[in-house]
């Protein structure tokens, strides 16, 4: 079982000994040190910290964007403890929020009381069931995929997406039923262009991966086809 991946939100110029301290907890820990880099950064995460104050961004938006393509749990660092900014991040989506200073046992104790509510809600959908096509095959109990007997190194989210569209195959699956499915997000936003860049951003790189765009059809104006071989 993998250690948990925490990605660590903050502004570099007032970053803090937190990464060290979590990694000696046994952790495994990214860094980024803008809102636009926590935007993009994201996708492989088990969990985010997300420190409001961002060189470049408002925090409350950033932890509104990122609650709109991914139903990763995050916690929230506030500064100032007004009780309305505590309210606010809460409604931005994050699923918890602390007051600077913190005490490190208390995130501690938090990370694991977050984890432990939300692991049922993040099990993989039909982990028992391992798929075969061409010369393709998907372990999702093991969470690999095998293309022509090799290991095809792919993110979580990567993985989810093309077991879900592997499941489909033959089947023309919607953008909307993808942000639904994959991302959790059944919101008027899974339509949005964002949602889309997001989708062809992950189906791009799936391609690549799996040697071509064969694997994977646009159906225009729709969304896509899992081909089956």
């Amino acid at each position: 079982m993998h250690s948990l991946r925490i990605l660590l939100v903050e502004d570099r110029e007032k970053s803090s000994s937190l990464p060290h301290t979590l990694s000696r907890h046994g952790y495994d820990i990214a860094t980024v040190g803008t809102g636009g880099e926590a935007l993009t950064a994201n996708d492989d995460a088990d969990l985010i910290l997300l420190d409001l104050e961002l060189p470049d961004m408002d925090g409350l938006e950033v932890c509104r964007q990122i609650r709109q393509l991914s139903d990763t749990p995050m916690i929230a660092f506030t500064d100032g403890g007004a009780q309305l900014e505590r309210v606010l991040v809460l409604q931005a989506g994050s699923d918890d929020c602390m007051d600077k200073p913190y005490e490190f046992r208390e995130l501690l104790a938090r990370i694991e009381a977050l984890m432990r509510r939300l692991r049922p809600r993040q099990r993989p959908r039909a982990v028992e069931l391992s798929l075969s096509i061409g010369a393709l095959e998907i372990d999702a109990t093991a969470r690999e995929a095998r293309l022509d007997g090799r290991h095809v190194e792919l993110t979580r989210k990567e993985f989810e997406l093309l077991h879900y569209l592997a499941r489909n195959a033959g089947t023309v699956v919607t953008r909307q039923r993808l942000m639904a499915e994959v991302w959790g997000d059944q919101t008027p936003h899974a339509a949005s262009v964002r949602a889309s860049r997001t989708i062809d951003t992950h189906v791009g790189s799936l391609r690549s991966k799996l040697g071509g765009s064969g694997w994977i059809r646009t159906v225009r104006g729709v969304g896509f086809r899992f081909a089956c071989r």
